[in-house]
Parts: C-alpha cells; structure tokens; sequence
C-alpha cells in the first residue's frame, strides 16, 4: 500500500496532530521536502508533504495565507506540516483557516520531532512499498514464465495476469484480430478495439497508447522486437496500474515478444517444410509428400484443399494477406500451408475453410479501394488466382489452374479469380487483353481498309457468313444480298488475305478477331 498522510499522523514517535483537512489524508505521498521560501511552487511536482517552519510567511495574515495554500494545493502538496515553538508558539489561526477553506491536510509538528525524522519516515515508507511492489512483480513474472512454458498457449498467461490486475487482458495478431482473451467476455470487448490497434500497429514497435471509455482503462502494448509490430496486449482495469500491475504488465509484454518470436522461427522452419512438400507433390510423389507433412501437414492433405498463388510488385505486398489467412485459420485451427516465392505467396488452405474466405475478404476491401474492372492492377496491389478444391494426386493441375485465374487477374485488374468462374463462363471477356485486340486489329485491318474506300462490305459479309457456319443462302439472306455475291466477296476475303477459309485454324481465328474488335470495350477500328 502507498505511504499517506493518514499512516504517518498513526505512527506515534513523530507526534504529529491533525489540525485542518482531515478527511483528505488518504492522499498518497510521494516525499517529504521542507521549504522555507513564500512560493516553494516552481519546485514542487506534486504529492509532497511540505514542512515549514514559516520563516519568511506572514502566518497570521489571512489573504497571505489564503493565497500560499491556495497555490500549494494547485501545485499537488497533499500536506503541510508546520512547526510549533520555532518561529510561532502555536499555529496562527489564518493558516488553519487558509487550509480548512482549500481543503488542505494540516499537519501540527512538535518541537521535539525534528523534520529530518518526518523526510527519513517517508522515504523508508517509500522504499519498503517499493521493495514490496519490486518483489510481488518478481512473482508475477515468475507465475506468468510458467503460464507461458505450459504449452497450453496465451490463454493461461492472459488468465493469470488478468487476475493480477483484477481486470481483463487480450491478446492480438498482426492484423489486429483477437486471439485470445481472459476471462471469456473480454473477447467482445477487446474486439472494439481493432481500430486502436490498427493505429498501434503503424507505429515502430514498442510502443503503447491508453484508450479510456465509461466501463474501462485500456493500455495497448505493441509486441515485437523490430520495428515492425508482431500483435499487440490490451489491459482493461479500472484505475491507472500501479507498480506491481505495471511490472506483470512489461513481463507478459516480454514473454509474448519472446513467444511471438519463438512462432516466427518455428515458422520459418514449417515453412520450409511446407515448400518441400509442396515440391513433391508438383512432382507427382504424393505418397513421399504425405510422408513428410506428418502430423503437421497431413491433415491438409485429407481433404480437399485449394492452392493460391498471390503475386504483387512490392515483394512485401503479400505479407498482410498471408498474415490475414494465418490469423483466420489460428482462431479456427485449420492447418496452412503457405510458400514464399520472392514477390508471390503459394498457399494450400481447406477447401470452404476460414482461410479461403479471408482471402476473399481480403480481395473484396482491395478491390473496394482500386479501379473498377478492366482498369490495370495498381502499385503494390496483391492480385489472386485461386484454383478449384483438388486433392495431392492432383496439385499440378491445381496450380496449373491457379496460374491460369492468376494470369486472368492480372489482365481484368482484379484482386480474385477463381479458376471455377473462367470453367463455367465464356471465353469472350478473355479477349478484353490488349494483346490479343491488336492481333484482332492487325488481322483485319486490310478487310476495313477496303469497305472504307466503298469497295463492299467484307467485314460484315465475313461475320454473318462465319455466323452460319458457311452456309450460303442463310448467311446471304441476312446481309440481304444474293449467294452469289456472297460468294464473290467471301473470294475477295481470301485475296485480301491470302488465307483460305477452309481452313478451320482461319475461320476460328478470324471470328475471334471479329468478336474481340466488336466487344463494347474494344477500341473503333
């Protein structure tokens, strides 16, 4: 417990007599400092006991008096002590009626107990609660390294320090999410502090910041040993920490920054694992795969799973999609799967499982910050090709597919393609590319050189003739002209040309090129 006035006025050997503001003496006091000058003020800091033995002070005058406490109290002096029989006999009636009116503890010193007592009594007093602040910390680490060493995760080390604070306390990852909490509840109230979190997390690590709201005090503590934040500790009580919670405090930052960077190298090691199986199962061995997963990837390769491949220009882009995925499948318990590949992300999550869907959560707030389809992907934006649920037998195709929707993002800016949405619609939007429009162009640029200078129309003789499939008379009676001048003009193609219409390979390439120039995106020809 602090040092107060009240603790002191009980001990006996100083002799000391509450003369004014005794319902205030269970102010903390922090020294004890005796000042003989008419304004100690510009010295004080607050919470001193000040003694005086009014040398220089006008002690009888009421407004000197009224004035001098008035501006102790707002400098934070919790306490004036004055001395009898040295330069007043007894305490002049103004400076009693000064701290009664400022509600100001006055303290009466006899003769026989000289200040130096008073300074060593409280400097002792603050060194023992110190000593007792020091060693209860000292417990507290010790009961929170053992929290930490249990293997039972976080939540044992929350429980325990939010115990010790007699409040609450959470844990969260690098994106801001809630992994764990102590005692349950707190995990609805931790969770709308993602924002603040979010702001702790642009700044280099350490750092904290005190949020306040009608129910609680927040400190936020970021985790993280460099300057990039690894998840942060949020402490909800009800009053400012004192010593002791300030010590459980920095020791659960410590053992969470140690545990935090104990994950990243067990990490880096699963995931070279990770990279070897994967290599295996590209190359047809799944059985040696599965060998080497063990324990740690087996379960994956069980069921059916999806491969991601994420690719930005910024090598680190990715970073926070990866970090977003491992949060999603940590709070529910999936297995991951992630590989590293300079500027891309290779990632084998369960099929329908959380971290799937926080990948397209992911992609569906980027794309909410970017241009609208069709634009080019911006700086630094992730682009996602995701392929259809596979199994181990079938990985190569799977990224096959991946690289395919991946390649089809790319050319639509977009944060997401899933290789189903290119299996069940049309070919046509893949002629959006700006490529294949100017083979379009290069291709039929000779045909509308020629129906510009009013020589026929061949374009859309061509069109309605591949349209039906060759077939004269139909194609002929909807351009409303004779078969025989179909004829000639669909000879005049060939010239122009100088390719030949029997040609399956021709035909298919010049309605692609028809269709590709006659798009609405498409440029005028």
């Amino acid at each position: 417990m602090p040092l107060t006035l009240a603790s002191l006025v009980q001990r006996s050997a100083l002799r000391l007599t509450v003369r004014a503001g005794a319902d205030r003496l269970d102010a903390p006091v922090r020294w004890a400092h005796a000042s003989e000058l008419t304004d100690p003020v510009p010295y004080m800091e607050g919470g001193e006991f000040l003694l005086v033995t009014a040398t220089n002070l006008d002690a009888e005058n009421p407004e000197a008096m009224r004035r001098y406490v008035r501006r102790l109290a707002g400098a934070g002096v919790v306490g004036l002590g004055f001395a009898v029989g040295v330069n007043y006999d007894e305490l002049p009636k103004a400076l009693i009626d000064a701290a009664e009116e400022a509600g100001m503890p006055l303290l009466e010193v006899p003769r026989r107990t000289p200040f130096i007592a008073i300074a060593k009594a409280v400097s002792s007093a603050i060194a023992e609660d110190q000593y007792r602040a020091v060693t209860a910390g000292f417990e507290v680490q010790r009961e929170l390294t053992r929290a930490a060493l249990s293997g039972d995760g976080p939540g044992e080390l929350l429980t325990r320090l939010a115990a010790h604070l007699d409040g609450w306390a959470a844990l969260y990852d690098a994106a801001g999410q809630v992994v764990a909490a102590a005692p349950e509840w707190a995990a609805r109230r931790a969770a709308r502090l993602t924002p603040d979190v979010e702001r702790l997390r642009d700044r280099p690590a350490p750092a904290s910041m005190v949020v306040g709201g009608a129910e609680d005090r927040v400190e936020l503590q970021s985790l993280g040993t460099g300057r990039r934040v690894r998840g942060a500790l949020a402490v909800g009580t009800g009053a400012a920490l004192g010593t002791a919670e300030r010590y459980a405090v920095h020791s659960a930052v410590a053992l969470l920054t140690l545990t935090t960077a104990r994950s990243r190298s067990l990490q880096g090691a699963e995931q070279r694992l990770g990279a070897a199986v994967l290599r295996m199962l590209l190359a047809g061995q799944p059985d040696h795969a599965r060998a080497v997963a063990g324990d740690l990837y087996g379960g994956l390769l069980d069921a059916p799973f999806r491969l991601l491949i994420a690719e930005a220009s910024d090598p680190a882009t990715p970073a926070p999609l990866g970090e977003a995925m491992e949060a999603a499948a940590l709070r529910t318990g999936e297995t991951l799967l992630t590989v590293p590949e300079g500027d891309r992300l290779v990632v084998l999550a369960a099929d329908g499982g959380a971290a799937v869907a926080a990948c397209a959560a992911y992609a569906e707030a980027q794309e909410a910050r970017t241009p609208a389809e069709g634009a080019k992907t911006a700086e630094g934006q992730v682009v996602v090709g995701l392929s259809a649920p596979a199994g181990p037998i079938a990985v190569s195709a799977a990224y096959k597919q991946a690289e395919q929707a991946l390649s089809v993002a790319r050319r639509r800016g977009r944060a997401l393609v899933e290789h189903e949405e290119l299996a069940a619609g049309s070919v046509l939007p893949l002629l959006a590319d700006d490529a294949v429009r100017a083979f379009a162009d290069g291709m039929l640029r000779a045909l509308h050189e020629h129906d510009a200078k009013g020589r026929g129309d061949l374009v859309a003789s061509l069109r309605a003739w591949l349209a039906h499939h060759g077939q004269w008379d139909a194609a002929a009676a909807d351009l409303g002209v004779h078969r025989h001048t179909l004829r000639y003009r669909m000879r005049r193609v060939e010239e122009i040309l100088g390719r030949s219409l029997d040609d399956p390979d021709v035909r298919m390439e010049l309605w692609l090129a028809l269709k590709a120039t006659s798009s609405p995106s498409a440029p005028e020809t």
